[in-house]
């Protein structure tokens, strides 16, 4: 009966649409099944090279045969085998993704024959035929095809019919960024095939979720940096096909630059000084465009970073000659698409003398596993979790039930104080905190507020340079109970690094000084 509250309780976020899709794209799958359907994977087409400036390249994940993803390595020592699992669905995606052709070394004769051996094995296919890849993809053979001005029929008929099974199987069911990623691709492909069918929904997609996805302040409403970054870099290459090629007479770009400068702006705000973001939610390094790189690449294309000041997307910056601070005073995300979301209400990360003090403990894994719900839970952030439970119900990978709305009691130049309801229905209790920022320390108020009294337990992670000795030095408890445990650090996929947490005991009200 728990499971089908805890069901019942994140379907109902759900917006019609989604729920529609998901009814009809389960309904017409084994339907075509029976049938026999299946897709034609080459159709006749007509390309144009278009004109590109250079775009960011990516991260080097190809040498040989060899394919590196998320810090996993394989080696195929003769065919690729498009469908290889054993490292889980990301790692196959990104497999499929070809981001490997927009490295600095790649040869234009090891991307044919890659393009051509993918294009072989269409027909057996699994992962890589689905919506999101074919997104990725499409935007980056369009990429290296135009760049290196390759005619080839073949390519070119595989992809045509590539883009036509994306437009019918466009990701209603899911919206956000995976809905997002298939416009973007969309206009790719509708500017090299010059086609209007492709254009008109692109221009649909991207009008509509730019709109609705891009807060206020600029941020990306998904409310990870990481996410944040991919959305920003995708839309300056729109940027670029849109301002350098005269297809459709650049009717998307002064809509396209507004979004631009305050994601831009955005970013720079959120963005510590050594060039690091924080690692809200599902956030990782090394997987997108790092801050300055996209500053470079906008800056190229004539793009203004916008002045912005934090306030939609919950997120708040507090800045002196000797410390950063960037803390999370907001919602959880959209709430029909929280699947990056962490249960990390009130967390923080802290940077003393421009170096990583207190951290996110980070995202190793997307699997469905014990390690996926570690890093997602309130334990794992730096806030209070009570009774041992999450402030926000993540369940699944990328799911959440009953989740945590904050309400912000008072906010000016050095002071915060919110509250959140998290815990109210399970067990009648708010959780209050306030952040009191001063030039050479800051103080933080918990509070619990309810008639009944729990364990609750504040966490503090730090970064793997800082020891118990500087804990000690930096952290004023005023006679708490605390412990040090270890625990693992995970800036990147797949990587587990030893560190240091602080654990605090109270019931009431607990006060830490962080000391300078």
């Amino acid at each position: 009966m728990d499971n089908f509250f805890r069901l019942f309780n994140t379907v109902k976020y759900l917006k019609p649409i989604q729920i529609y899709y998901r009814l009809y794209y389960f309904v017409r799958v084994r339907l075509r099944k029976l049938s026999g359907f299946k897709y034609p994977l080459s159709i006749p087409s007509n390309s144009v090279t278009l004109t590109l400036q250079p775009s960011i390249t990516s991260y080097a994940s190809l040498n040989d045969r060899t394919f590196v993803f998320l810090n996993l390595s394989h080696t195929f020592e003769n065919s690729i085998d498009w469908n290889f699992s054993k490292y889980g669905k990301l790692w196959t995606y990104n497999l499929t993704y070809f981001d490997y052709l927009q490295q600095e070394d790649i040869s234009k004769e090891d991307a044919l024959s890659l393009f051509k051996d993918f294009i072989i094995h269409t027909e057996s296919h699994k992962d890589a035929l689905e919506p999101f890849p074919i997104s990725l993809r499409g935007i980056n053979w369009v990429k290296f095809l135009s760049i290196h001005s390759i005619k080839e029929k073949s390519i070119d008929d595989n992809l045509y019919a590539q883009y036509n099974i994306l437009m019918d199987t466009l990701e209603y069911h899911l919206l956000g960024n995976h809905l997002l990623e298939n416009g973007f691709s969309l206009l790719f492909g509708a500017y090299y095939f010059k086609d209007d069918k492709f254009y008109s929904k692109a221009k649909e997609i991207l009008t509509n979720e730019l709109t609705e996805q891009i807060l206020d302040d600029g941020a990306h409403f998904e409310l990870s940096p990481m996410y944040h970054q991919i959305m920003l870099f995708r839309l300056l290459d729109c940027i670029n096909l849109v301002k350098n090629n005269s297809y459709k007479n650049s009717d998307l770009l002064s809509f396209f630059e507004a979004k631009a400068e305050v994601m831009v702006g955005w970013l720079n705000v959120m963005t510590f000084t050594d060039g690091n973001i924080p690692l809200f939610n599902d956030s990782a390094y090394s997987i997108a465009p790092t801050t300055e790189q996209i500053n470079r690449y906008a800056t190229e294309l004539k793009i203004n970073s916008k002045v912005t000041k934090l306030s939609t997307s919950g997120y708040r910056k507090y800045q002196n000659s000797r410390y950063e601070v960037v803390t999370d005073i907001g919602h959880i995300g959209p709430d029909y698409i929280p699947g990056h979301a962490h249960a990390d209400t009130f967390s923080f990360e802290l940077y003393l003398n421009g170096n990583p003090f207190i951290v996110d403990s980070g995202l190793s894994t997307y699997e469905t596993n014990a390690r996926r719900t570690d890093e997602r839970s309130t334990a794992a952030h730096n806030t209070v979790e009570i009774d041992n439970l999450n402030q926000s119900e993540v369940w699944g990978g990328f799911r959440v039930a009953n989740r945590a709305y904050v309400t912000i009691l008072h906010e000016n130049s050095n002071n915060i104080k919110a509250v959140h309801d998290g815990y109210q229905k399970r067990l009648n209790a708010l959780h209050e905190r306030e952040f009191i920022f001063e030039d050479d320390s800051i103080k933080i108020i918990d509070k619990i507020i309810s008639d009944n009294k729990y364990k609750a337990l504040l966490r503090l992670h730090f970064h793997p340079k800082i020891d118990e000795s500087m804990i000690k030095k930096h952290i004023i408890l005023d006679n708490s109970e605390y412990t040090i445990k270890d625990y693992q650090y995970s800036p990147e996929f797949n990587t587990q690094i030893n560190a240091k947490v602080l654990e605090i005991s109270f019931t009431k009200k607990l006060v830490i000084r962080i000391v300078l």
